[in-house]
């Protein structure tokens, strides 16, 4: 009992919080804190790659617009090109919350990879003559960081299918 109420006591307790335990409590901290950063970078990636899938659903629903093909589509009516182009503006605008919310010109290496994705998936619209020749239209309004992107990325392809 009188260890409890020795004053030497207590300074060594004081001593080994100070010492073991605050550092300790605060890499515990710091550790939840990058987890839970990880996780919620992966969840916006997940909800990111669903709002793709459900865009890719929208465009089989349009098979006469060809939208896959990379040729251009032929002798479309002005309801096909109407909604051709709604199709295309959902696209832009997903590419575009994906470049916000997804996008840093200093990525770690997981960020980068799951950003990767995202870049070929631009790529591959920016090498389909339908999308990449109403680019500059679609484009009108967006984010201008966003958009030097993509038109870099559609000036690399087009650069490369030569």
């Amino acid at each position: 009992m009188s260890a409890i109420l020795d004053k030497e006591f207590w300074e060594l307790a004081s001593f080994v919080v100070t010492v073991i335990g605050l550092p300790l409590a605060i890499a515990t901290f710091v550790y939840q804190a990058r987890r839970e950063r990880a996780n919620e970078e992966e969840e916006e990636y997940q909800l990111l790659n669903d709002a793709y899938i459900d865009f890719l659903e929208v465009v089989l629903k349009h098979p006469d617009l060809r939208l896959r093909s990379n040729a251009p589509t032929p002798n479309l009516t002005a309801e096909q090109e109407e909604r051709m182009l709604v199709i295309f503006d959902m696209l832009i605008a997903l590419f575009e919350r994906a470049y916000l919310v997804a996008h840093d010109e200093n990525m770690p290496p997981d960020k980068a990879r799951r950003w990767n994705s995202w870049e070929d998936f631009m790529r591959e619209w920016v090498r389909r003559e339908n999308f990449a020749s109403r680019l500059p239209e679609l484009l009108t309004g967006e984010d201008p960081e966003f958009s030097r992107y993509i038109r870099k990325l559609a000036e690399e392809e087009s650069r490369a299918a030569g």
